[in-house]
């Protein structure tokens, strides 16, 4: 059985791996049936439905109306969060005013990676007692310490203090475990991403390993973790590794798709500019009675960005949708004459003006929409459950011209090497180059990865946050970090972020 479709023999042992936030819930295993901790973990099957359980979290990018890509791009200028009214969805309308409060911001932005982490917890110290060939108990190993370090590097870039728990706790233990120094956190992470990258294989086998991590996934991600920390050196060689000659086919098979607009075609998916992505199918045939409940696999990102009530006639076949994360004038008027527009952007204003579609502008809306995630007549599922919950787009969590755009900024954006790879992205989309430095990279990091959930954060790290979205209401010193979870603090040693 593909990789990717082993997910749904997990959902029959739902109960195994149900565990929501940190509360009882996030420590306490739920048992349905004759499963039960005891009793499982026995076999290398068991393992492995215990591993696509860890890795079932990466959905989270794309998956579920509280998904990490619509919410980061409502936080930049690149986006509002758009929607019905200003009240639909609080969270996202928050942090898209810079509003947000502990009470506003969704619980799941921080339990659901937790959810991760425990489930990497539990499986790394199942690991050692499995009767299981060695090879794979050290690629299971190195997998699930790849994946912990990446929730955390998730949780560490969107709040300021978190606990670092490396190992399964009981109630009162967790009610009374602190917060952790953030380079203690950061330490942790590379110690696992050092610990699993040797034991990744190289390339993976698409048709029966497709989503699963690689040698280069593991490095990409170290790469960033580096950068984050200004480890500027140590990042760029990383990188030079998962991106080899600038333009050419790296040592683990990546290489930029010779069209930009084919890495939107939803059926392209683990093509070789996709290093990491986030999986998304039909086949849980969700319904609104468990969209959100983690048993729903479908991209819940597609149908949030397209235009409400939308009707076509000569003009693409669309389907309607709820008119999140519309585009900002100022991007669409960034992307345009470049040759990436068309794959990035819907411009309704003109299809109106054309008579040939319509639809309802919702709030904030610009006539400007998210094109490279907007749902499809081609892309309606098949199969049960509602429609507009089962779109099957994967999202990437990290392509190459990410990772080049990124090694060349490590490099301080000077030097023949970071000219090269900066060229490579723009010759690809048939643009000429332009003299490298932080400001170009910065400016065709942007362009490339627009409305990809990059943009906020590259913001931040950069020191451009405050004075880019200053009439978004954005506060220096606050507003890097979100505020932790009202409930994350209720009867815990967690203390909330001193500026909320």
């Amino acid at each position: 059985m593909k990789f990717k479709n082993l997910k749904w023999a997990v959902l029959v042992m739902a109960g195994v791996f149900t565990t929501i936030s940190c509360s009882d819930e996030f420590l306490t295993t739920q048992f349905k049936g004759a499963v039960s901790e005891d009793n499982y973990y026995q076999n290398e099957e068991q393992a492995y439905s215990a591993l696509v359980a860890v890795y079932d979290i990466m959905k989270k990018e794309s998956g579920g109306f509280e998904n990490m890509i619509a919410m980061l791009n409502a936080g930049s200028d690149d986006h509002y969060a758009g929607g019905g009214n200003e009240s639909d969805g609080a969270g996202i309308q928050s942090f898209s005013n810079y509003s947000i409060d502990p009470s506003k911001l969704p619980g799941s932005f921080w339990s659901d990676y937790y959810q991760g982490i425990f489930r990497a917890n539990v499986l790394l110290e199942k690991l050692p007692g499995i009767s299981m060939d060695d090879a794979k108990k050290a690629r299971f190993t190195s997998e699930a310490k790849a994946l912990r370090a990446y929730y955390y590097f998730q949780l560490i870039t969107q709040f300021r203090n978190i606990p670092l728990i490396t190992s399964t706790l009981t109630v009162d233990q967790y009610y009374n475990y602190p917060q952790s120094a953030r380079e203690d956190v950061y330490a942790q992470i590379e110690a696992d991403l050092m610990d699993a990258i040797p034991n990744l294989p190289p390339m993976l086998d698409i048709t029966t390993e497709a989503g699963r991590l690689s040698k280069g996934a593991g490095q990409a991600i170290l790469g960033k973790v580096y950068l984050y920390q200004n480890k500027n050196a140590e990042a760029a060689a990383q990188f030079a590794e998962v991106n080899g000659t600038p333009g050419g086919t790296s040592q683990y098979g990546y290489k930029l798709l010779d069209n930009y607009n084919d890495l939107w075609i939803i059926d392209n998916k683990f093509n070789t500019e996709s290093i990491l992505e986030s999986t998304h199918t039909y086949q849980s045939n969700a319904g609104w009675g468990n969209w959100g409940s983690g048993s729903d696999e479908g991209n819940t990102l597609n149908v949030m960005v397209g235009p409400r009530g939308y009707s076509a006639s000569g003009a693409p076949a669309y389907e309607t949708g709820w008119s999140f994360n519309p585009v900002t004038v100022d991007l669409a008027n960034a992307l345009m004459g470049d040759p990436r527009f068309d794959a990035t952007i819907l411009d309704m204003n003109e299809l109106v003006a054309n008579g040939q579609a319509s639809y309802v502008p919702g709030y904030q809306d610009t006539g400007y929409f998210l094109k490279k995630f907007m749902p499809t007549h081609a892309d309606l599922t098949p199969g049960g459950g509602d429609v507009v919950l089962n779109y099957r787009q994967n999202t990437y969590t990290i392509r190459l011209a990410d990772t080049y755009l990124l090694e060349a900024e490590a490099l301080g954006g000077t030097g023949a090497r970071a000219q090269a790879l900066l060229d490579a992205v723009r010759d690809r989309v048939g643009l000429t180059p332009v003299p490298v430095s932080l400001e170009n990279i910065w400016k065709e990091r942007r362009l490339e990865l627009a409305g990809e959930g990059h943009r906020w954060r590259d913001l931040v790290r950069t020191g451009r946050a405050a004075s880019v979205l200053a009439s978004r209401n954005f506060i220096a010193g606050k507003h890097e970090f979100w505020p932790i979870p009202l409930r994350e603090t209720e009867n815990t040693q967690i203390q909330q972020d001193p500026n909320y």
